[in-house]
């Protein structure tokens, strides 16, 4: 067993994600989060022997597994998928018929005590998805002030001790001790905590909040649907799965938004630019899901479809 095949993932909403996805079997799609390959090679199941599947990955171990579909209508990508558009273009391609992003850390990420991106396992405090480049979240806590870390752990952790918890991080650091393990962290975060709802270890919020910041992903979200919408071509679909509120808000604000036409309230008599998705449904993962795998609780799959407007 290869060391990105030592940990299992189970792909949440598998087969409702790619027929929602696969509507033109001769089409070229797009897998902007590879994982460890479930998505990709249910799509390519689908897929006729014209098709094409473009799949992306920030994680060297991801890009690993990718290694292992030798199938010729598939390439993967080591680079983020808001990268995808510059990507596929240098590949030629400027249309696609489908989109999926499976958003959020994937299982063998937080199962592989390395990666520091789980507190149940003492770990150097990493959690870059791409390890081959940018700051880890030690090197964050080494440089940043009480102001940033605070923001950071509040905006993207919805921690409402988040003041607390930076003062706490930078008073280590200034008594010669900065935090640079993940068991470090836990223990800070529990100290500082002094009530949590039942059942939510004391440090999930802040560990969420370090992970997204390290990784960007709420800008990397945020660009990638861009470059979604850019590239579908009409009847196209954008499938997205997203795993916390700050995430699914984004998607669903976006979706909402290009989903209604626009009137330029300076030009009142102009034509409205018309609309350019519009949304199809969101679905939630069956109880008998969430029983077999328990990460798939939080899930939330959005569909939207590329209108005829170019």
């Amino acid at each position: 067993m290869n060391a990105a095949s030592a940990w299992r993932h189970t792909t949440v909403l598998l087969e409702e994600a790619v027929q929602a996805l696969v509507t033109q079997p001769d089409g070229t799609y797009v897998d902007g989060t590879f994982g460890r390959g479930g998505h990709s090679r249910a799509v390519l199941a689908l897929l006729s022997p014209a098709g094409r599947l473009v799949a992306f990955d920030k994680d060297p171990e991801a890009i690993a597994e990718a290694a292992s579909i030798t199938d010729p209508r598939f390439v993967i990508c080591h680079e983020s998928f808001d990268a995808m558009q510059a990507e596929l273009a240098a590949r030629g391609i400027t249309q696609v018929q489908g989109v999926l992003l499976d958003l959020g850390i994937s299982s063998p990420q937080i199962d592989n005590p390395e990666r520091g991106f789980s507190f149940r396992y003492d770990a150097p405090l990493d959690m870059r998805m791409d390890t081959t480049r940018g700051e880890t979240a030690a090197e964050f806590l080494a440089r940043a002030d009480v102001r940033e870390i605070t923001e950071v752990i509040r905006d993207y952790g919805e921690e409402r001790f988040a003041a607390q918890i930076a003062k706490a991080l930078v008073a280590r650091r200034e008594g010669g001790a900065p935090v640079v393990r993940t068991g470090e962290l836990s223990a800070l975060v529990a100290r500082t905590v002094k009530t949590r709802e039942p059942g939510q270890d004391p440090a999930t919020r802040t560990f969420q909040a370090l992970r997204i910041h390290v990784n960007a992903e709420l800008e990397a979200l945020e660009q990638g649907l861009k470059a979604a919408l850019a590239l579908l071509a009409p009847h196209g679909r954008l499938v997205v799965i997203a795993f916390h509120s700050l995430e699914d808000r984004i998607v669903k604000t976006f979706i909402a938004r290009e989903s209604r036409e626009v009137v330029d309230r300076r030009a009142p008599f102009a034509p409205a630019q018309p609309m350019r998705l519009a949304a199809l449904g969101r679905l939630k993962p069956t109880a008998e899901e969430i029983s077999a795998n328990p990460r798939a609780r939080s899930a939330v799959l959005r569909v939207a479809e590329r209108t005829e407007v170019a």
